[in-house]
């Protein structure tokens, strides 16, 4: 399911955008997304900051009375929201602006199907490529997205679990192991050594006869008699088997 905002003041305009929505929808029946309409860029920004509504992608009118587009968008990213904005406009004169908030596009009206049909197609096929690579974990009572490259390993000490990233940090996760093996499951560079850790085999620099050297430094102890297990996985993984 992808969610996709449109916020424009203008109702009319409103309805053409989704208008225009429903007919890609009707042409790709496979793409399952749903349509949020705002007519204040206000109300989206106080959905986004309490995670009531985290869309994908907006689409967004440069001028609203309550709140300049830009600036919604400035807003958005201050908060850490880095999701597609596609931006609307009856003119260019803000095409800078537009670069400076990272917009994914900048239309003039009117909006067709010419124009927003093959945004809409490479919009969907990168995010269904980033969704593969993200999970989602509820660390310290907020929902955070966890970039999959950038986990090394997963520990368990006793009933509370540690996952350690790439740059070093580490944090600590109140669900069982069992859990996260099920949400990493999907991909197959994990693997699961002795009860106690789960290994990322892409951050392996060597497996030995008694540990595994990760790339950031700790090593890692299987238990006793399962070096022979650990590396055959390894091989197979790294020889695609």
């Amino acid at each position: 399911m992808y969610l996709i905002a449109l916020c424009d003041d203008e109702v009319e305009q409103l309805h053409k955008t989704e208008e225009v929505l429903t007919e890609y929808r009707n042409l790709h029946p496979r793409e399952n997304f749903r349509v949020k309409r705002f007519e204040s860029a206000g109300i989206l920004l106080d959905l986004i900051r309490k995670e009531e509504f985290l869309p994908d992608l907006i689409v967004m009118d440069i001028y609203m009375p309550d709140q300049m587009g830009i600036e919604a968008a400035r807003e958005l990213r201050r908060m850490g929201n880095h999701c597609r904005i596609v931006f609307l406009t009856t003119s260019r004169e803000h095409a800078l602006d537009a670069y400076e908030v990272e917009a994914a596009q900048y239309l003039v009206k009117p909006l067709s199907k010419e124009k927003l049909f093959p945004l809409l197609d490479r919009f969907l096929e990168e995010i269904e490529e980033e969704r593969r690579r993200y999970i989602l974990m509820r660390i310290e009572g907020m929902v955070q997205r966890i970039a999959v490259d950038d986990i090394v390993y997963c520990e368990a000490q006793g009933k509370t679990q540690y996952m350690h990233f790439a740059n070093g940090t580490q944090c600590m996760l109140r669900i069982t192991m069992a859990k996260i093996v099920e949400m990493l499951s999907p991909y197959t560079e994990f693997m699961r050594v002795g009860i106690a850790y789960l290994v990322n085999m892409e951050h392996i620099e060597y497996v030995s006869k008694v540990e595994i050297q990760m790339d950031t430094g700790k090593k890692i102890y299987p238990p006793r008699g399962s070096y022979q297990m650990v590396r055959e996985k390894y091989f197979a993984y790294y020889c695609g088997e």
